[in-house]
C-alpha cells in the first residue's frame, strides 16, 4: 500500500486524538482527523485522555464517553469504578518498570502498562473504524498502516520504550512488524506541519498576516505547550526544506495542568478549611465537571465565572454562610463563583516563568532566531500568547496556528510519510558504557585500581560514544566490537550510561547514571560488531557477527525489570559457575573500542 497509508496517534496528557492519510503513494493530500464529542454538543479534534474500567478492571470507555459516564455516576458507583485521567505524566522523569502502578480516582491502582495499552487499543480500533467508514466500508488491518506515536522530545529513552511496549500490547504492531511503529517527537511533528501552513493559518502577535519563512537558513523555535509538558526545539530550514536541530531539546513539566493545579489550590484557599479536600474525596465526579469548565475558562484573559455545584455550596455553608473569601480575588453570588482577571493571570505565573527561563537560555546562545511558533492545546490561552509576545516580541516574530491543538497530529502524519525530513539532532546527553583501562596513576583515582591476571586496571571508566551537544545525523551510528570471554558464551549483557557532562571520567560520578542494558547474541563464536544508532528519535542497535556475517537486532532495555535486578545481584556467582551468560558491568579495553 505504500508509505502514504499512515495513522498518527497524538497521545496527550489532557487530550488525545489521531490523524490519518490513505492516499496512494506519492500523492499529496492533507491529513484527515476524527472529530470528537458530537453526541455531547461538541466537535473537537481531540478527546479527553481519560479511561474508565469496571470494578473487575475491565475496559469500559475512553475519552468523552469515559468522562461523561464517570461524571454521571453516583457516589457509590464512582467508588467501585477505576477512572484515570491525565496519567501520561507518570512517565516523565522517573525510573520506569513494566510493573509500575498508577492510582485511579477511587484510590485503587492498576498497572500503568495496562492503562496505557488499553487507551492505545481504543484509539487504534476507533481509527480503523473511522477509516473504514470513509472508504465505503472497506476493511483495514493494523498491519496495513505505518503507525506514528507522538511523545515529548524531553522524554528519556525509558519512557519512549514504555510507549512502544504499550503499543505492542495494544496490537498496533506485532512481532516482526515493529518497524511499522514510528516514534515522533511532538515539537518536531508540529514544526513539520507549521512549515506547510500559509499565512492565513496563523494567529500573529501583531495581527499582520504572515507565514513561516521557508528560505534556507531560517531559524525558529517551536514551543509545544501541552497539558503536562512544555517541549521546546530549535530548527533551521535547509536546502530542499529539510530541518536541522540547532539546540538540544529543552522544556519542563509546567504545562497547562500546572494552571489547573493552581486553580484547585485557589479553590482550597477561598473555601472554609477542609471543605475542598472533603469535596474532592466524596464528590469526584462533580470535581470533574468543575475542571472541565475551567479548561475552557483558562483560555480567556478576563474576569471569569463558573457554576458552583449545589453539593459544594451545601458543604461549605456548614462551615460559613458567606463561604467564599473575597479578599483572595473571588466572589460568590449564590450560583456562580467569580474569579478576577488578575487572579486568573496569577494562576499562570509558575508556568510562564518556566517557559520564559527556557526560552531565554536559547536566545542567550547567540542564534539568529526569527520566529517563535507556539503550538499545542495550552497554546490557545490568550494569557500565554500575550506573555510570549511581551517577553520576546522585540527579538523575533510570534506565530501560533489557528488550530494549535492539531499541529502535532497533522505533522506526525507527515513525519510518518517522510521521517528523514529532520536530518540532524543535538544529543541531550553524553552516552557510553563502562570499561576497564590500564591503570595510569597520573589520571586515574587510586580507589579505582583493580588487579587482575597480574595487570593493574582502573575500573568504572566512562567510554564515550556520543557527547552532550553533539550534532548527529539521522542515521549516525557509533561502532565497537564485543569479544566473547569464553568459547561457549551464549550472550553478553552490557550496561549503557548517560551523563549531563561532556567529558565524564567515571560512570559513578555526579551527573552520570545507568540508563539501560543491551544484550548481544554471541552464539557462533567470534567477535560481534555493534552499531548503535543515536541520531533518530529512538536509540537502536544492530550487531554483525564478524565470522558468519549474520546480523541481529540488539534488544536495548531502558526500563528497570525484576529480572535485571536478579541478574545484577548474582552476576559474579553466574560467572564463577560457568554460566553461558556474561553480565558485563565493565568492558576491558586497551586502546581499541572493543568489549571483552
Amino acid at each position: 500500500m505504500g508509505d502514504s497509508f499512515v495513522i498518527a496517534i497524538d497521545f496527550g496528557t489532557t487530550f488525545s486524538g489521531y490523524a490519518f492519510n490513505i492516499t496512494a503513494s506519492g500523492e499529496e493530500s492533507e491529513p484527515r482527523l476524527k472529530r470528537w464529542g458530537k453526541e455531547y454538543g461538541m466537535e473537537t479534534p481531540k478527546t479527553p485522555t481519560c479511561i474508565l474500567f469496571n470494578e473487575n478492571k475491565e475496559f469500559l470507555n475512553f475519552g468523552y464517553e469515559a468522562k461523561t459516564a464517570y461524571i454521571n455516576m453516583n457516589r457509590v458507583d464512582s467508588k467501585k469504578h477505576y477512572f484515570f485521567e491525565d496519567f501520561k505524566m507518570v512517565l516523565y522523569d522517573r525510573e520506569l518498570t513494566s510493573n509500575l502502578k498508577i492510582k485511579a480516582a477511587n484510590g485503587g491502582s492498576m498497572k500503568a502498562l495496562k492503562v496505557f495499552s488499553e487507551s492505545l487499543r481504543f484509539l487504534q480500533e476507533d481509527a480503523l473504524r473511522t477509516i473504514s467508514s470513509t472508504t465505503g466500508q472497506k476493511k483495514f488491518l493494523a498491519s496495513d498502516f505505518i503507525w506514528v506515536l507522538t511523545v515529548p522530545a524531553i522524554w528519556d529513552p525509558s519512557a519512549k520504550q514504555f510507549m512502544r511496549e504499550a503499543a505492542i500490547q495494544a496490537g498496533i504492531v506485532t512481532k516482526g512488524t515493529e518497524e511499522q511503529l514510528v516514534i515522533a517527537l511532538e515539537p518536531e511533528a508540529a514544526s513539520i506541519w507549521c512549515k506547510k501552513l500559509s499565512s492565513d493559518g496563523f494567529i500573529t502577535g501583531n495581527h499582520i498576516s504572515e507565514s513561516l519563512d521557508q528560505c534556507p537558513g531560517t531559524q525558529y523555535i517551536v514551543v509545544d505547550c501541552g497539558g503536562g509538558t512544555i517541549d521546546i526545539t530549535v530548527h533551521e530550514v535547509l536546502e530542499g526544506g529539510a530541518l536541522k536541530e540547532l539546540h538540544k531539546v529543552s522544556g519542563n513539566d509546567l504545562g497547562g495542568q500546572t494552571v489547573d493545579r493552581k486553580f484547585k489550590k485557589f479553590l482550597k484557599e477561598i473555601l472554609p478549611d477542609g471543605v475542598w479536600d472533603e469535596y474532592e474525596q466524596n464528590y469526584p465526579s462533580a470535581v470533574q465537571r468543575i475542571m472541565r469548565e475551567f479548561t475552557f475558562l483558562k483560555q480567556a484573559d478576563k474576569d471569569v465565572q463558573f457554576s458552583c455545584p449545589y453539593s459544594l455550596g451545601s458543604l461549605a455553608k456548614q462551615k460559613s454562610e458567606n463561604f467564599v473569601n473575597s479578599d483572595l480575588g473571588a466572589s460568590w453570588d449564590g450560583e456562580f463563583i467569580k474569579i478576577s482577571r488578575d487572579k486568573l493571570r496569577s494562576l499562570f505565573d509558575e508556568s510562564l516563568e518556566g517557559i520564559t527561563q527556557n526560552l531565554r537560555e536559547i536566545f542567550n546562545r547567540g542564534l539568529h532566531i526569527e520566529y517563535i511558533l507556539l503550538v499545542g492545546g495550552y497554546a490557545q490561552s490568550q494569557i500565554l500568547q500575550q506573555h510570549i509576545t511581551g517577553q520576546f516580541g522585540h527579538l523575533c516574530k510570534f506565530l501560533c496556528p489557528f488550530r494549535a491543538q492539531e499541529a502535532v497530529m497533522r505533522g506526525a502524519v507527515e513525519f510518518g510519510r517522510n521521517p528523514k525530513v529532520v536530518v540532524s539532532r543535538i544529543s541531550s546527553y553524553t552516552y557510553g558504557f563502562a570499561v576497564w583501562e590500564k591503570f595510569d596513576q597520573s589520571k586515574h583515582k587510586e580507589e579505582k585500581k583493580y588487579a587482575a591476571n597480574g595487570v593493574e586496571w582502573s575500573r568504572d571508566i566512562f567510554r564515550k560514544l556520543v557527547e552532550e551537544g553533539e550534532d548527529l545525523g539521522s542515521d549516525d551510528t557509533r561502532e565497537f566490537l564485543c569479544s566473547p570471554a569464553r568459547a561457549d558464551q551464549a550472550e553478553m549483557k552490557i550496561r549503557f550510561y548517560s551523563s549531563v557532562k561532556k567529558h565524564p571520567l567515571y560512570v559513578d560520578e555526579w551527573g552520570a547514571e545507568k540508563v539501560g542494558l543491551f544484550t548481544v547474541d554471541m552464539t557462533g563464536g567470534g567477535k560481534v560488531k555493534l552499531e548503535i544508532r543515536f541520531g533518530s528519535t529512538e536509540i537502536t542497535a544492530t550487531g554483525t557477527n564478524q565470522i558468519s556475517g549474520k546480523k541481529q537486532t540488539i534488544k536495548m532495555n531502558f526500563m528497570t525489570t525484576d529480572r535485571e535486578c536478579v541478574i545484577d545481584d548474582d552476576a559474579e556467582d553466574d560467572l564463577s559457575a560457568g554460566s553461558s551468560t556474561q553480565i558485563v558491568h565493565e568492558c576491558i579495553v586497551d586502546g581499541a573500542d572493543e568489549a571483552t
